[in-house]
C-alpha cells in the first residue's frame, strides 16, 4: 500500500503501533507514548481545521461527541481538589471526546477505515504472539501460583491490556472476514481471527471472553443468519479440537469458565471484591444522585462505603515484575464508576452519546447491507462499540491500552456519522482560488 494513501490516517496508525512497545516492569499505568501521540494528533487536527477554515463536524456529530462535556464540567467542580478535577476531566475528554473527534476527521473514506482496522489486527497478533510465548515458557503474569497468564508487553500491572488488544483485533478480523471485499483479504482476516482465539483464551480474562462472545455473535447475526450458523458450527468444532482434543489449557480454562457463574455459591476473592466495590459505588451515588462525589473521588470514598469483605488489593507478580499488592481504586464497572463520580447527569450524558452512536451505526449498517459495499466497515465499527459497551460492565478505563478505546469510539463515530451511507463519504477539499489573467499569462 502506497504511503500517500495512508498518510492522512498515519497519526492514528502510529498511536496504535506504539501500544506494541514494552512497558517497564512495575510501571503504574500512567500516560505513555501512545497518549502523547494522541494529543499531538488532536493538535494536528485542530491546526488543519483552522488552516482550511471549514466546519469541522456536522451538527449531529458535535452534539453526540460533545454531550459528555456538560456532565464532566459539573463533576470536575465537585472533585476533592482542583488538580483531581482537571486531571480527571482531561482524561475523560481525551478518551470520549477529543481523540474520537480527531479520528473521525482523519478518516476520509472506507479505505482509511480498513487501514486502521488492519492496524488493530496487526497489533493484536504481535501482542498475542508474545502472550502465547509467555504461557509456553512460564514467563507471564502469575495465575494460581504459576507464571503462565498471557499479558503481552503490558506486564502484570495491567493484566487486561493484552486481552483488550487481542479482542479489538479479533473483532476487526471477524468484521473484515464477513465483508464483501476480495476473497484473499477475507481469507487472511479469517485466519487471523482464528489465530487470535488462542491468546484470548490464555489471557484468562472472563470479562473479555463474555464481551467477545456477545460481540462476535452480534456480528454474525448482522452479517446474515445463514452465515452465522455456518461460522458458529466451525468455531464450535475448532473449540472442541483445541480444548478437548489437544488439551490446550483445558483444566485451567474449564475452572475459569466455571467461576463465571460462581457468584453466589463459592465466588473467588476477585469476584467478591468486584461485587463489594459495585455496592460501594451505588452507595456513593445514593448520597449524591445528580452530580456524584466528583471526578477521581471513588478511591477517597471507597472505604467509607465498602463492606469488610473487600480485600486490601489484588496480588500481581510475574512477567518481569516483583510481587506487589495493587490497590483497588475503581469499581471495575464503567457505568457504576460514572454513576458514583458524575451522578445521573454524567451517566446520561456519556451513555446517551454511546447509545446514539450505536443507533447511528446500526442504521448505517442496514443501509449498506443490500449492496454489501462497506459491510465490513460497518461490522467492525458496530462490533467494536458493542464489545466496549459490554466490557464496561466488567471493566473501566485505566492503563496504557485505554487510548485504544478512544480510537474505537472514533471508528464507530465515523461509521455512524459520516461513513454509513450507501456511498462512502469523502470530505470535500477547500476550493482553490482561480488564477487571474495576469498570473496565467506568466
Amino acid at each position: 500500500m502506497r504511503l500517500p494513501r495512508v498518510l492522512p490516517v498515519l497519526p492514528a496508525v502510529v498511536v496504535i503501533a506504539l501500544l506494541g512497545l514494552p512497558i517497564g516492569p512495575g510501571g503504574e499505568g500512567g500516560a505513555g507514548p501512545a497518549d502523547a501521540v494522541s494529543a499531538l494528533m488532536v493538535l494536528y487536527c485542530g491546526i488543519r481545521l483552522v488552516r482550511d477554515r471549514r466546519r469541522p463536524l456536522s451538527r449531529t456529530a458535535a452534539v453526540i461527541l460533545g454531550l459528555p462535556v456538560l456532565g464532566l464540567a459539573i463533576a470536575a467542580t465537585g472533585a476533592a481538589s482542583p488538580g483531581a478535577g482537571i486531571t480527571g476531566m482531561g482524561r475523560y475528554l481525551q478518551i470520549f471526546v477529543l481523540v474520537p473527534a480527531a479520528v473521525l476527521l482523519l478518516i476520509r473514506h472506507r479505505g482509511d477505515f480498513r487501514v486502521l482496522a488492519w492496524s488493530f489486527v496487526g497489533l493484536a497478533l504481535w501482542q498475542g504472539a508474545i502472550g502465547v510465548h509467555q504461557f509456553l515458557t512460564g514467563t507471564g503474569a502469575s495465575y494460581q501460583g504459576q507464571e503462565i497468564r498471557a499479558v503481552g508487553t503490558f506486564g502484570a500491572q495491567d493484566v487486561m491490556g493484552m486481552a483488550t488488544v487481542v479482542c479489538f483485533g479479533l473483532i476487526c478480523a471477524v468484521g473484515l472476514a464477513l465483508g464483501t471485499t476480495a476473497v484473499r483479504q477475507r481469507a487472511v482476516a479469517a485466519c487471523c481471527a482464528l489465530a487470535l482465539l488462542v491468546p484470548l483464551a490464555l489471557s484468562f480474562s472472563r470479562g473479555a471472553w463474555i464481551a467477545t462472545a456477545v460481540t462476535c455473535s452480534a456480528q454474525l447475526v448482522l452479517a446474515g443468519m445463514r452465515r452465522a450458523l455456518k461460522v458458529g458450527a466451525v468455531a464450535a468444532a475448532l473449540g472442541v479440537i483445541l480444548v478437548g482434543g489437544f488439551g490446550v489449557g483445558s483444566a485451567m480454562l474449564q475452572e475459569r469458565v466455571n467461576s463465571i457463574t460462581q457468584v453466589t455459591d463459592a465466588p473467588d476473592q476477585s469476584v467478591t471484591d468486584r461485587y463489594t466495590m459495585w455496592a460501594a459505588a451505588v452507595d456513593m451515588w445514593r448520597e449524591q444522585p445528580l452530580t456524584g462525589v466528583g471526578l477521581k473521588g471513588f478511591p477517597e470514598h471507597r472505604d467509607a462505603h465498602a463492606s469488610l469483605a473487600l480485600s486490601a488489593g489484588s496480588d500481581t507478580e510475574g512477567a518481569g515484575a516483583a510481587f506487589r499488592k495493587q490497590p483497588l481504586l475503581s469499581p471495575h464497572n464503567m457505568y457504576l464508576l460514572i454513576l458514583a463520580e458524575q451522578g445521573l447527569i454524567g451517566l446520561l450524558a456519556l451513555a446517551g452519546g454511546w447509545s446514539a452512536l450505536l443507533v447511528c451505526g446500526l442504521r448505517g449498517l442496514a443501509r449498506v447491507r443490500p449492496s454489501g459495499r462497506g459491510l465490513d466497515c460497518g461490522l467492525v465499527a458496530c462490533g467494536l462499540l458493542v464489545w466496549q459497551l459490554t466490557d464496561f460492565v466488567y471493566a473501566d478505563i485505566g492503563g496504557p491500552s485505554t487510548v485504544l478505546t478512544a480510537v474505537c469510539f472514533g471508528l464507530a463515530a465515523w461509521w455512524g456519522l459520516a461513513g454509513g451511507g450507501p456511498r462512502e463519504t469523502v470530505p470535500v477539499p477547500p476550493p482553490v482560488p482561480a488564477r487571474t489573467e495576469e498570473a496565467a499569462a506568466r
